[in-house]
């Protein structure tokens, strides 16, 4: 299995206020699965999908990724898990706005260690893989929104992540970009990839393998597409 959750609580304390973002998730995701997190605003998506991605730690539950025990793990172990087994994509592509589109995708590398000759290899090959082998010394300005987030994608990729998390990847592109994008995805899973997408579209949803639905902190329903 490659994550394995079980009994995951996440409260958020606002001032005297107490928060109860997750109430008690449990949830398995074996490698190569293609999922989508659906869910109304307030949900705990976006929570479930920062706990996953060790961008946050679960108030109490534990967390298995791999066989490793990530909810037992301190900060810089989780930042290792992040840049080494996960690769981000995110609604609005956080890219550097003065570095070129293959400077973008080498940063994980850098910030791994990997030497400068193989990081280029490693992020050119990447942007070739997502159709930009023609913009890669282009700034984000000067490439359109589905360019920016296949820059992002790359990104995502160079480092062979076991995971790709994608939040809301189509949500700041039109329909067709978006199809586009969504036929990225699944060349990327087709490859072997494990994908977990956050979306509140149901016809982005319909692209993957299974679909668990969020309610008040609790899965609502877990069904395969």
């Amino acid at each position: 299995m490659l994550i394995d959750i079980k009994d995951i609580v996440k409260i958020y304390e606002v001032g005297t206020v107490k928060v109860d973002a997750l109430r008690g998730i449990n949830l398995q995701i074996k490698g190569n699965e293609y999922l989508a997190i659906m869910g109304p605003s307030g949900s705990g998506k976006s929570t479930l999908m920062n706990i996953l991605g060790c961008l946050d730690t679960p108030t109490s539950g534990t967390y298995n990724f791999a066989d490793q025990a990530v909810s037992e793990m301190e900060d810089n172990q989780l930042a290792e898990i992040r840049n080494r087994e996960i690769g981000f994509v995110f609604q609005t592509f956080n890219l550097l706005p003065r570095a070129t589109a293959l400077h973008n995708v080498e940063l994980p590398l850098i910030y791994s260690g990997t030497p400068s000759t193989k990081r280029k290899k490693l992020a050119k090959e990447a942007l070739e893989k997502v159709g930009l082998a023609d913009r890669m010394n282009h700034k984000p300005n000067e490439l359109s929104g589905g360019q920016r987030q296949r820059v992002a994608i790359a990104r995502a990729l160079v480092n062979n992540p076991k995971i790709i998390l994608a939040d809301e990847p189509t949500g700041n592109l039109d329909t067709r970009t978006g199809e586009e994008i969504m036929e990225i995805f699944e060349d990327i899973h087709e490859a072997g990839n494990t994908i977990i997408l956050v979306t509140h579209e149901e016809y982005i949803a319909e692209h993957t393998n299974r679909i668990v639905r969020l309610r008040d902190g609790l899965i609502e329903r877990d069904e395969a597409v």
